[in-house]
């Protein structure tokens, strides 16, 4: 096999000129056909492409006929998600109650919402020998990609794959919400052992537990963990659910489901998309980068000489080379991501518990330091704030979750979201997406 890999990549190797020159478009082309690449228009508005009662989200307002930035907003079911987490109580854990809400439309009663709960904690399981068989037998250090194998692998277990009634596909949904926290960790703890030679250990979920708190148990070797973990990591999965059908995992969601495809591919489909570092791998690249600045800036509280590195990595001097600061900005919100304002006062307090109060003083001084570099040097006058990238590696990083299963425990919060789409896509809509190609070949 490594024998034919190399051949193989030595005739790509040959033949990437001929690919480079003949798949190539000239840039002025798309400005000549009015062609919105990446689906946004010159001002990073994505094209509408469909309307949706799931979600909602506000960037901009319009204010005596102006469009002004404003701080963001996120809606779940016409519900602002930072009131759905302030109704919790201190301790109240609500990734079950608000994935209700987005899948059927409404805040359950408190005996629906005990019944939902039941659901999700009775098919929180796999089939038979299916982590010996599947799971183990071909263990990867890529866990989005273990767990796409194992959701294709889950087809072959249900006798009613095919089926894309609506019955049939909110039970398949509520089937693989309960099961992406076992997919995701015992993928992980397979690689860790067969390729990290590191002891396995495979713990069964707890149905008295939430979500959250079975993501937890999972992970880790004497299945412990304490109220405050538990509350950040509900509150993460929550801000993670969903945002907007016009993100690119849940608009994949929605093109493959109005081709007629089953649960099982789509939710595979929405998996490949997520897993791009453009998508859900994010905040990985957010780790990299404090791991780049913590070898270079010796004192946390000097804003000076964090300014001073900031500047460089924005002129391409150093870390990665690409001008970026990480975890600053987004191609939808302008003055403020609401859910890195939810999120940060839950970090405050894990960082307390965790004593990581000088980690937290360095990432503190960058979210203030950074927007004022990057608007002056890049001329950027919307508005540069965190993401909810910024923190969230920082927050798994505390709770002790391995860099391999940063995406995967979005996954496991944003199959909420694409759930929700398809059962709308299905419910709502019978054509095809189909959006069209300007061919600019030439005749030959």
């Amino acid at each position: 096999m490594a024998e034919m890999m190399e051949w193989m990549t030595d005739y790509a190797q040959k033949n990437e000129a001929i690919c480079r020159r003949n798949d190539s478009i000239d840039p002025r082309l798309y400005d000549e056909y009015g062609v919105n690449r990446g689906l946004r228009d010159e001002n990073g508005k994505g094209v509408l492409t469909g309307l949706t009662k799931i979600s909602r989200i506000i960037s901009f307002k319009t204010i005596d006929g102006v469009k002004q930035p404003c701080d963001g907003e996120l809606w779940y079911r016409g519900y602002r998600v930072e009131d759905l987490i302030a109704q919790l109580g201190p301790e109240e854990l609500g990734f079950e109650r608000i994935a209700y809400l987005l899948l059927m439309g409404e805040l359950p009663s408190q005996e629906k919402e005990k019944e939902f709960r039941d659901i999700i904690s009775r098919c929180r399981t796999l089939p038979t020998n299916f982590t010996r068989d599947v799971i183990m037998k071909a263990p990867s250090e890529d866990i989005m990609n273990s767990m796409t194998r194992s959701i294709l692998t889950l087809a072959s277990y249900d006798k009613k794959a095919k089926d894309i009634s609506v019955v049939n596909s909110l039970r398949q949904c509520i089937q693989l919400i309960s099961e992406f926290p076992l997919l995701a960790v015992y993928g992980y703890n397979a690689y860790n052992h067969y390729e990290k030679n590191e002891s396995m250990y495979i713990h069964i979920p707890d149905p008295g537990l939430s979500t959250a708190e079975n993501l937890l148990r999972l992970m880790r070797p004497d299945k412990s963990y304490t109220p405050v973990e538990a509350k950040v990591l509900d509150t993460a999965l929550i801000l993670h659910m969903e945002h907007g059908g016009g993100n690119n995992s849940t608009f994949t969601t929605r093109v493959v489901t109005s081709s007629g495809s089953d649960t099982y591919s789509t939710m595979a489909a929405a998996m490949s998309s997520l897993k791009g570092p453009k998508h859900g791998g994010a905040n990985i690249k957010v780790m990299e980068m404090m791991d780049n600045i913590r070898g270079h800036v010796s004192d946390y509280e000097d804003k000076e000489e964090i300014a001073a590195y900031l500047s460089k990595m924005i002129d391409g001097e150093v870390f990665d080379r690409k001008g970026l600061i990480y975890g600053m900005g987004h191609a939808v919100y302008s003055l403020s991501d609401p859910r890195e304002r939810v999120f940060k006062r839950y970090v405050e307090e894990l960082a307390r518990e965790k004593g990581r109060e000088k980690d937290l003083t360095l990432y503190e001084n960058i979210e203030e330091l950074a927007p004022k570099l990057i608007a002056k040097k890049r001329h950027i006058f919307k508005g540069v704030s965190p993401n909810v990238d910024f923190y969230s590696g920082f927050v798994y990083d505390m709770l002790g979750i391995p860099r391999e299963l940063y995406t995967a425990i979005f996954a496991v919060a944003r199959i909420v979201g694409w759930s929700a789409h398809r059962m709308e896509e299905l419910i709502c809509t019978d054509k095809i997406i189909r959006p069209a190609y300007m061919s600019v070949m030439e005749e030959k």
